[in-house]
């Protein structure tokens, strides 16, 4: 140490991480020449540039992978890559908790499990995982720019040129966030692509923030979550739909919005050019949306309901449907739309209303997709689904939603519409609404800070079940909220256990309303409503446009 004048200076180097940088790049040499390498060379190559304890970011986004490196990771000697800390968006293939299991990787932040997550609380529970936090995507992402830097990152692309240039094509998801974090820390940045061309349709990666390319031997994996057939929409599905048009978007004059994934709201899409048109609702309600192409929002846009669409990711089987919709979907020059899950979910953020579904619902309204022995995680929507309190522009429906809220102080504010959309029973007649959350027995069983709650009481505004909805909003005290809850828990335990003079005074005032009440006759809640019936309905309504993939062919 040297002092100058007033200051003292240490002695330090300010360029570890760049230095490190070059030193990874040297081992690589001796398995490459250049970015382009071999699919055969994959794992040595991995082996060569990434150091035990490395954080390491897998691209899982909800539907693209970076599944062949995912693979090559899994597949490298523990004795040369181990304790790795693993930072990934959504886990939804073997090979993403095969390294936890083979002793290469020990500790993991993320954000959403789906198929993976009964493996995961094995793996917790034998303590082969160490949980850093079950994030929501922005919380992830953002980490990435902060705490969570990765040395190393594995990212998928349609195509690359031999200088590294990458082309996202239509899915480019979680790509940006994870490549700016990555190659401007002096981090590793490896891409599998589907194809090597002379030049790339479109440069949505530069190639000198890429380190190397792989060629895998098969295009990377993309799950079509967003698609539902509509022949299994229910007609208690369509009743629900119908009270959220009426009781919800209607009344509100919801125009900028999100769709949860689910057959919820698809049932919604679909009866909106014909009970939503009926009601003359058409340039009133759900104009703008920041969703996926879910196939069965066709129709609406058909109809002329639909005005813009910012998406997350792709949806397989859609892709010339969007190219040839440009004034709705966000499009390239080269004819593809460009997706982001980060824009994407900041729009949806500061949008008028989120709508989506939960597997369980407490009595102060908080809602959760964990439940026991498995750790799901909750993806996007608790950025979806809660207050946007730094937003300041006024929206009719947001000023209505805040002048019903009961708030301290003189100062108006706006309110951003939160709805949960379920069935009072779930799967194996599971009741949706419970006394307590299976998030509490999760948090003691894994040593969790918090309950894994995917959309907080306070967030939440209004829960539509097939009985009628409930507007929290209009509650004032937590023993009302409690009992609008139960006035709509059907013939679960909670709703039998509602007190009925109460459940009738919220009625009085509207915190608990039923079909009748706003003028809903279930009788017209029938299959017959639905603008698409099956999905050769779908490819009908695109002109031939739409493309489902085979599991949903049934002609």
């Amino acid at each position: 140490m040297r002092v100058d004048g007033d200051f003292t200076t240490a002695r330090r180097a300010w360029n570890t991480l760049e230095t490190n940088h070059r030193e990874r790049l040297a081992r690589a040499s001796a398995i490459t020449g250049g970015k382009v390498v071999d699919a055969a060379d994959t794992v040595a190559l991995l082996e060569a540039v990434i150091e035990p304890g490395d954080r390491v970011c897998i691209e899982g986004n909800n539907q693209k992978h970076a599944d062949f490196l995912a693979k090559c990771l899994s597949q490298c000697s523990p004795e040369r890559l181990h304790g790795l800390h693993i930072v990934q968006s959504n886990l939804a293939l073997p090979a993403h908790l095969d390294v936890f299991e083979r002793g290469i990787a020990d500790r993991l932040d993320f954000c959403y499990s789906g198929p993976q997550g009964l493996r995961m609380g094995r793996l917790v529970d034998e303590g082969k995982i160490k949980l850093g936090a079950i994030h929501t995507y922005l919380e992830l992402y953002s980490r990435y720019f902060c705490d969570l830097t990765p040395r190393v990152s594995f990212i998928a692309a349609e195509a690359a040129d031999a200088d590294g240039n990458l082309y996202t094509g239509a899915n480019t998801e979680d790509t940006p966030a994870i490549v700016e974090a990555t190659a401007f820390k002096s981090g590793i940045l490896i891409a599998q692509v589907n194809r090597l061309v002379d030049r790339v349709p479109r440069v949505d990666v530069p190639g000198d923030w890429v380190s190397f390319v792989v060629q895998a031997p098969k295009p990377h994996y993309i799950e079509p979550i967003f698609t539902r057939d509509p022949a299994v929409i229910s007609e208690v599905q369509i009743l629900m739909a119908m009270m959220v048009i009426r009781g919800i978007y209607e009344e509100y004059g919801i125009t900028r919005l999100n769709h949860g994934i689910g057959f919820d709201t698809a049932a919604i899409e679909l009866i909106l050019p014909t009970y939503a048109e009926d009601l003359g609702l058409k340039g009133k309600i759900c104009q703008y949306l920041s969703v996926n192409p879910c196939p069965t929002l066709i129709p609406a846009i058909e109809s002329g309901f639909i005005e813009g669409i910012h998406c997350a990711g792709s949806e397989l089987g859609m892709e010339a449907y969007v190219s040839a919709r440009s004034d709705v979907f966000f499009i390239g020059r080269d004819g593809t739309m460009r997706s982001n899950r980060i824009f994407c979910q900041l729009a949806g953020h500061y949008a008028d209303l989120f709508i989506g579904s939960t597997l369980q619902i407490d009595l102060e309204g908080n809602s959760s997709t964990a439940t026991l022995s498995r750790i799901t995680g909750f993806g996007g929507a608790p950025n979806f689904g809660c207050e946007s309190r730094g937003r300041r522009h006024a929206s009719p429906g947001w000023l209505k939603a805040g002048r019903e809220q009961p708030r301290p102080g003189t100062m108006p504010r706006g309110r951003k519409l939160v709805v949960q959309i379920v069935e009072t029973f779930g799967d194996g007649m599971a009741p949706t609404f419970v006394e307590r959350l299976d998030a509490w027995t999760l948090q003691e069983r894994f040593g969790l800070p918090l309950p894994p709650v995917m959309v907080y009481g306070e967030d939440l505004t209004h829960i539509v079940t097939e009985e009628g909805i409930a507007n929290l909003l209009l509650c004032e005290t937590m023993e009302e909220r409690e009992q609008a809850i139960r006035g709509v828990a059907g013939y679960t335990p909670v709703g039998l256990a509602r007190d009925r003079a109460m459940v009738e005074r919220l009625r009085e005032k509207g915190a608990v309303r039923y079909p009748e009440d706003m003028g809903v006759d279930p009788r017209l809640a029938t299959r017959d409503l639905l603008a698409a019936r099956s999905i050769r309905d779908l490819v009908r309504w695109s002109g031939g446009l739409y493309d489902p993939p085979a599991r949903f062919r049934n002609w």
